[in-house]
């Protein structure tokens, strides 16, 4: 996440975060270190501190659901139909975010992939310039 979430690209605190149908391996956590997250609920919606030792931890996210909104806003989401990953295949689909007013949204996927997916598109430029590996969702081959 820390790689992902790079300073190099994106300045975290200029979003409010929103974390759902998260399933992790939190290495730390053998260490007796635990994240600042809220497994218990549906969804967890982080301080912007709880947010950046989450993202600087030792963690490996296998499925989950993380969406940025503008720091003035709250997530707009469905509550009858949390935000999720595993059988919705609306994730492959360019323009489809769970969180409706998501400036950009990472699903990962049985930690195999992590699709990126923007609405800003200055965003989604400075992302594609630092990760030269990144590749548009409807250009990959599933």
């Amino acid at each position: 996440m820390n790689n992902l979430l790079s300073k190099e690209w994106i300045d975290i605190s200029d979003y409010n975060w929103f974390l759902s149908d998260l399933d992790v391996i939190n290495f730390a956590d053998y260490e007796g270190k635990t994240l600042p997250i809220d497994f218990r609920e549906e969804y967890f919606i982080p301080s912007n501190e709880d947010f950046k030792e989450i993202i600087e931890s030792d963690i490996q996210i296998i499925w989950g659901v993380i969406s940025a909104v503008d720091k003035n806003e709250k997530p707009i989401f469905d509550k009858a139909n949390f935000p999720h990953v595993q059988g919705n295949d609306l994730i492959w689909e360019n323009n489809n975010f769970q969180v409706e007013n998501s400036i950009f949204e990472i699903t990962a996927w049985d930690s195999s992939y992590t699709i990126v997916k923007f609405s800003n598109k200055v965003l989604s430029e400075k992302f594609k310039s630092y990760f030269e590996e990144a590749i548009e969702l409807d250009k990959y081959k599933f």
